[in-house]
């Protein structure tokens, strides 16, 4: 049976399990079909991280107030957070893992760490 790979079109020789001719091919033909996906992951989780060193920078003592002005020019992305929290008062919290902040009235925010 020949069998040809599907990246370059060559015979596959080997076993006949054998999909890709070799590493180099298999690793071209799953970048090219995860490319994407990868892209979009890649994309979200470097603002997550980029949006924790911030609040780290900017909170180091566990609870302190800051402005959003200061938050947005530092890069801050506000649609990304990895969880929420409602207090029984109704206010909610947006966390970035463990630090999380709080929108205040006139464009402050509490920011605060969550202890795990």
């Amino acid at each position: 049976m020949n069998k040809s790979c599907p990246e370059c079109g060559e015979k596959i020789i080997g076993r006949s399990d054998k999909r890709f001719c070799s590493d180099y091919c298999r690793n071209s033909y799953n970048n090219k079909q995860n490319k994407d996906v990868t892209n979009l992951i890649r994309n979200t989780n470097n603002q997550l991280r980029k949006n924790y060193r911030i609040l780290t920078s900017l909170n180091p003592n566990d609870k302190i107030k800051t402005t959003k002005s200061k938050l947005a020019s530092s890069g801050f992305d506000f649609n990304l957070h990895t969880s929420t929290y409602t207090t029984k008062a109704g206010k909610i919290y947006y966390f970035v893992y463990d630090q999380g902040y709080l929108p205040l009235d006139n464009d402050y925010y509490a920011l605060v760490k969550r202890n795990v």
